[in-house]
């Protein structure tokens, strides 16, 4: 059954691409303040949300999608500024619960501006799957992959070729370093949490087509988006990558093959087992502290 296997094989790998968009935006974060950002999934949903929201004013979608993107990092940069920022002395542990709180506010908003129903966005090139070795793939799925490619690409070059990138990678590495040769660490947080912003609206955006969107469907995506970061190792981008494409194929082949209920109680065993046997994931990101 290699047809089966392929369609199950392109399903995973369309949700995965997701997934390592998320992934990403969870590791910038991390990289740049050491706190996990677990509102990273309210900037997915905001952006498929916003875009539905901006279509039904009347803007054509390409327009629609950038004012969600835009939508999405200004959110973004509000919740480093307003939240992070004030309680920059806190502890980890604290931070984190801050950005669960904000995840909650922002999930409350958009249930009152937006409502409970599930909406679609029109898929980018119509709805006419291709067909390969017996397969049919969602014309989607090529955006999905294609768009998520770009969007890595554009970051390896951003963190390597721009000064921004490279104060990013500064303050990371020892922020007191960095502010003792000019970086000012709290604009290149704020930069962080927008660039993480613009990789889940974006991500939203791109899979809208295929999952539909709701102001609750953030919730799932980003603890999916946790466990490939957890599982590539956090601080890695190229984990983040692997971890959320390996993660979407192991979910698709056991919703193929055992059954669709399984799929999310897998995705958690793997964390489970990766951490296990390899504490700090699967390409070694930097330690985290327990706490």
């Amino acid at each position: 059954m290699f047809s089966e296997f392929l369609q199950y094989l392109f399903t995973g790998i369309t949700i995965g691409a997701t997934y390592a968009l998320v992934a990403l935006g969870f590791t910038i974060i991390y990289n740049a303040s050491h706190v996990i950002n677990f509102a990273q999934g309210e900037f997915l949903m905001i952006g498929g949300m916003g875009t539905v929201a901006f279509m039904g004013l009347g803007i054509p979608m390409f327009f629609a999608i950038i004012l969600a993107v835009l939508l999405a990092c200004l959110v973004g940069i509000a919740l480093q500024r307003l939240a992070i920022a004030p309680a920059k002395n806190a502890d980890v542990v604290t931070l984190i619960i801050i950005t669960i709180g904000a995840s909650i506010f922002i999930r409350g908003i958009a249930q009152v501006v937006w409502g409970k129903d599930y909406h679609v966005v029109p898929p980018f090139s119509g709805d006419e799957p291709l067909r390969l070795g017996g397969a049919v793939l969602n014309s989607q799925s090529l955006w999905v992959l294609g768009i998520g490619a770009v969007l890595v690409i554009a970051l390896i070059l951003f963190f390597t070729r721009t000064l921004i990138g490279r104060a990013i990678l500064g303050t990371s590495m020892n922020k007191l370093a960095a502010q003792l040769v000019g970086v000012k660490t709290q604009m290149v947080l704020m930069l962080a949490f927008g660039l993480s912003a613009l990789l889940g609206s974006v991500a939203g955006v791109t899979v809208a087509p295929i999952t539909f969107t709701a102001y609750d469907i953030g919730i799932l995506l980003a603890l999916k988006g946790f466990v490939a970061a957890a599982m590539g190792g956090l601080g890695s981008g190229l984990g983040a990558v692997v971890g959320g494409i390996l993660l979407g194929v192991v979910e698709a082949m056991t919703a193929g093959y055992i059954s669709s209920e399984y799929k999310d109680a897998v995705a958690f065993s793997m964390i489970l087992l990766v951490l296990f046997f390899m504490p700090r994931g699967l390409f070694g990101g930097r330690t985290v502290e327990r706490v």
